[in-house]
């Protein structure tokens, strides 16, 4: 085998000195220090983005932070960190950063992986940590192509260079081999990564749409309309080269103008087809818990009139000449329903309203003139509940959704148990809000059908309130009768307001309480019966610093605290609370009687119905409005929400990602190594000096070296461990 012999190479031009100031600036962006700066910048701003929702309303903002602190985060873009400006120029930034360390190092790593650096002295060599010297019988020349051979036949590049020595003119030979050059090629793959990945991040990013915002007249839309009566300063092209938009489409409708959200309004993005939607389908788990998102859809191709059938489903989507149509989540389509409105005070009418799901209608209240508006926000078919562990507290959220709770329940003693999910569907629900005058407006959740609270009690109609959308639901639970409904409750509470009625369940109550014949024990016991009645039903003054007549069972407690001595007050509760729940069923027998049914049997269904009649009459105080809407009959119409995306840096982050991949396993688990041998002639022999460097001092390299030595020079290992360990790879 003949092996290259080393040739002196062509010197490198000076290079031309830059003006100062340039240099400066170009060792500035090159440097490590400012790369890992601005990779330090990027990480924050990307916990920051991962942490604080993105993209939402701004009342939830107001909501969350308050009015300073929500414009201050508006004003630094954290409410859209990924397109925000200075996010998208400090990618930029480490784009050029990256690149000039780059352009800087690639060029000597390349040099420095074609030369073998043959031209080292045996003085340098036996400076080395690793060295070794052996003598041979053999000439130099003949010895140095065999170690040379040797190893080659071990994977090493080799290269030989003949030298002279004080014994004669090309005497001397030099062996300088080398392997592991694949590290240095991870260093440039790792950092092209780096380039290819935020290069990609731009193209898919809001760059280019904010490029035609800066350039092109194009601006956020923030009204409201029909999307065909947007002007075309605020529509996408078709020829975008990239975007990234939510597509609604209703059963059997069709769309081809995506939604664009932007921080200040919305950007419409006109799509070279429209999309279909055939049937949108739903498959549940036997909990009810949904399992499977599907949309059957038909794309119409506007330039060639072509209809193709596709099926999107959740990690399934359909490429469509390059753009993707991902199944991103599902709303109402425009589904209509049929609510009654149910008067919760004494007085009112009850009337039913239809609707249309996204629309209002007007409505007045016949007692007072007041005007409002009932906005339709949503229908929901299913609704699986998790009812393990619920309390019987009255007013609860049925959701339980409490994340200091959930923590807490996992932490402390490691003999905690936590309780398993008892999941259930409850049926349908509708969402509404009811706007006054003053465009204020409060949002109301109502179950349609009755719930099972699974802890021994009344099934109950779960009617949620919420002030705020950063609120949760607060819920009214009602106790329904023998045929499911509320209106047993709704004549008892009206029946609540009227005295006349309150006076004959108090004389009922007495006549089935007391002998006829202790008439002086009667009219203390009515007296009672009467004054804790009135103050239940918000007829007397209850509290102690309340203009207002409080009712329910805070009114009850406030006389008891304002007229009883503390030590008397647990069993003067417990007295009064008894008989208003005695006085309270006479009430509802009444109630029945003048509706022409049949008095309850006072049994234990009977008993529950009254208990949790009780704390909801006394929940109700608390309502904010006087009526309340149930769902009566509705007809479902379903909606797809797409995501539709142009994305040509996607294949460039995924190069950029197998280079990644590649470059730091080389760099990590690739060795470079160098070895040199020189051979000389001493006296009747060769004199030979072996010398090993590594870019990482290992144990591999300890055996490498030994393996060497034995294998090239004959000498015998350091140690008995090191004899007997393999070579390291190559």
């Amino acid at each position: 085998m003949s092996l290259p012999l080393a040739e002196p190479g062509p010197q490198a031009p000076l290079p031309r000195r830059s003006p100062e100031r340039l240099k400066v600036l170009v060792d500035l962006l090159a440097s490590m220090r400012f790369a890992i700066s601005l990779l330090t910048v990027i990480c924050i701003a990307s916990v920051i983005g991962t942490v604080l929702q993105q993209n939402q309303p701004a009342v939830n903002y107001v909501n969350q932070f308050g009015p300073f602190w929500a414009q201050l985060f508006g004003e630094l873009h954290l409410y859209s960190v990924y397109s925000a400006w200075w996010f998208l120029l400090i990618l930029g930034f480490l784009v050029v950063s990256t690149s000039l360390c780059i352009a800087r190092n690639t060029p000597k790593i390349l040099v420095d992986l074609k030369t073998f650096k043959e031209n080292i002295r045996e003085q340098s060599l036996r400076a080395f940590g690793q060295h070794a010297e052996a003598d041979f019988s053999e000439a130099p020349e003949p010895l140095a192509r065999r170690l040379g051979e040797g190893l080659v036949q071990g994977g090493w590049k080799v290269r030989l260079q003949q030298r002279d020595t004080a014994a004669g003119p090309g005497t001397g030979w030099m062996v300088a081999a080398k392997a592991g050059a694949a590290n240095k090629l991870g260093y440039i793959a790792a950092h092209s990564a780096i380039v290819l990945i935020c290069l990609g991040g731009l193209l898919d990013g809001d760059l280019i749409v904010r490029a035609q915002m800066w350039f092109n007249g194009k601006a956020p839309y923030n009204g409201a309309g029909l999307i065909a009566d947007v002007p075309a300063r605020h529509r996408l092209s078709e020829n975008n080269p990239t975007f990234r938009g939510n597509l609604m489409v209703a059963e059997g409708t069709q769309s081809s103008t995506a939604i664009l959200n932007q921080s200040d309004g919305v950007l419409l993005q006109e799509l070279p087809f429209a999309v279909e939607l055939k049937k949108f389908i739903v498959e549940h788990y036997s909990t009810g818990m949904p399992k499977l998102f599907a949309s059957e859809i038909v794309i119409h191709d506007k330039a060639t009139g072509e209809l193709t059938e596709a099926r999107v489903e959740v990690n399934h989507p359909v490429n469509y000449h390059g753009i993707e149509i991902y199944q991103s989540s599902f709303d109402d389509g425009g589904s209509k329903v049929r609510l009654q409105a149910l008067p919760l005070d004494s007085d009112g009418a009850r009337f039913e309203v239809e609707g249309v799901i996204g629309g209002s209608t007007g409505l007045t209240r016949s007692q007072t003139g007041e005007k409002f508006n009932l906005e339709f926000s949503a229908l929901r078919v299913i609704n699986v509940e998790n009812f393990a562990g619920q309390g019987s507290g009255s007013g609860a959220d049925v959701r339980k959704v409490d994340l200091r709770d959930s923590v807490e329940a996992r932490l402390g003693a490691a003999n905690k148990v936590v309780t398993k999910k008892e999941l259930r569907n409850v049926g349908p629900s509708i969402t509404y809000k009811l706007r006054d005058a003053a465009g204020q407006a409060r949002e109301f959740h109502n179950y349609m059908l009755p719930v099972d609270m699974g802890d021994g009690g009344a099934p109950v109609m779960l009617l949620g309130m919420r002030e705020t959308p950063a609120e949760p639901f607060r819920y009214l639970r009602v106790p329904v009768d023998e045929q499911g409904g509320m209106d047993s409750f709704l004549r008892l509470r009206k029946s609540l307001g009227q005295p006349k009625l309150r006076e004959q369940a108090v004389a009922r109550y007495v006549a089935l309480a007391i002998d006829a014949s202790k008439p002086e024990l009667a009219r203390q016991l009515q007296a009672s019966a009467a004054r804790a009645l009135d103050l239940f039903a918000g007829q007397a003054v209850g509290g102690k610093d309340s203009d207002r007549p409080a009712g329910g069972l805070q009114a009850v407690a406030d006389f008891i605290e304002a007229n009883v001595p503390e030590a008397e007050r647990p069993r003067a509760g417990e007295v009064l609370i008894r008989i208003l729940n005695g006085v309270l069923f006479q009430l509802e027998q009444l109630s029945r009687e003048q509706a022409g049914l049949k008095p309850w049997p006072n049994d234990a269904k009977t008993q529950a119905f009254m208990t949790q009649a009780v704390l909801s009459l006394s929940d109700v105080q608390a309502y904010p409005v006087p009526l309340t809407f149930v769902l009566k009959d509705f007809t479902q119409v379903q909606a797809s929400v797409f995501q539709v995306a142009r994305a040509p840096g996607k294949t460039v982050v995924y190069l950029g990602c197998a280079l990644l991949i590649l470059g730091v396993f080389a760099m990590l688990y690739v060795r470079e190594r160098r070895v040199w041998i020189w051979v000389r002639p001493e006296g009747a022999g060769t004199r030979t000096t072996l010398a090993l460097s590594s870019n990482r001092k290992t144990l591999d390299g300890e055996r490498e070296f030994e393996h060497l030595k034995n294998k090239l020079l004959g000498l015998p290992p350091a140690s008995p461990e090191t004899a007997d360990s393999p070579a390291a790879p190559n």
